[in-house]
């Protein structure tokens, strides 16, 4: 585990090529597109560095345009829009082939005091409450199709425990609500930078599945072609990846192929750290069945 940590972090240490160019790479695991999470977590990198460390990101908005290709690197090119008093604002483009892929517009902020208030936790298992991830691999394992078994019996940088774990053993349709534990499978820098960029690369993960428990459906199926299309995330509290947090989700609509998904981030200890919303592509291929 401490390996597939350590390869993540190399993934997101962006080289830099010139003022505001850097170049990213992708993980050599057999997969035909680049994960999004990772071109997430990447472009946010790329913000991050042309902004003064006194600025945190609360807020990114990003558009995923073309099927990132995992076999050449990507390159982000970041626009610095505006650099105010209080905020920060960046414009990230990743290309590859001489084609736009992916684009994000991030803002940074100094941090203020003000008023306070969030929603409480969800009262659900805690993750010591719930399978180990061996049981969850010994359990789905065999229902899932060879590409997605493959990356599951590999060393994952992110450690997941599904609390609906029954959903995917039937499918039966259920309230479109999902809950996982979440966290980094390796200790993380003190970066609270860093800590981000891991959380917005594991933000993409499993919220574009929660828009198909109301159909017993998973993005494991050969006959869902799946793709997140857009994806928002706000930063409210400081937070460690590497330790659990609850990814509490819901899907209150869906049609005309796409499911919207939103997701509320919460520690250990019941603060609300970060809210997620995203829209993705869930059109069934009959002709695949």
């Amino acid at each position: 585990m401490k390996h597939a940590i350590s390869d993540l972090l190399e993934i997101l240490d962006l080289e830099v090529l010139e003022h505001n160019l850097f170049r990213g790479r992708s993980p050599q695991v057999g997969w035909q597109r680049v994960f999004g999470g990772q071109v997430i977590g990447q472009a946010l990198v790329a913000a991050t560095r042309t902004v003064e460390p006194q600025r945190n990101v609360h807020s990114l908005h990003a558009y995923f345009l073309l099927p990132g290709d995992p076999k050449v690197p990507i390159i982000y090119e970041v626009d610095r829009i505006r650099d105010g008093r209080s905020f920060t604002t960046r414009r990230v483009v990743a290309i590859q082939h001489g084609q736009a892929i992916f684009s994000m517009s991030a803002s940074f902020h100094v941090h203020e005091p003000g008023l306070v208030h969030q929603v409480p936790m969800p009262d659900v298992p805690g993750p010591e409450d719930l399978p180990s991830d061996e049981e969850i691999k010994a359990r789905v394992l065999p229902l899932m199709p060879d590409p997605v078994r493959a990356y599951f019996e590999r060393d994952r940088p992110i450690e997941l425990k599904p609390v609906e774990f029954r959903r995917y053993m039937s499918r039966e349709p259920m309230e479109p609500r999902f809950n996982v534990w979440i966290r980094a499978t390796g200790r993380l820098p003190d970066d609270p930078a860093i800590h981000q960029c891991v959380l917005a690369y594991a933000s993409d993960m499993t919220l574009l599945d929660t828009s198909l428990v109301a159909h017993g459906r998973t993005v494991f199926e050969r006959t869902i072609q799946a793709a997140s299309l857009d994806h928002a995330l706000w930063f409210h509290r400081p937070f460690r990846a590497d330790e659990w947090l609850l990814y509490s989700q819901d899907s209150p609509s869906a049609g005309d192929a796409r499911g919207f998904s939103r997701g509320l981030i919460f520690s250990r200890h019941g603060e609300l750290v970060a809210s997620v919303a995203q829209e993705g592509l869930i059109r069934p291929r009959d002709d695949l069945a």
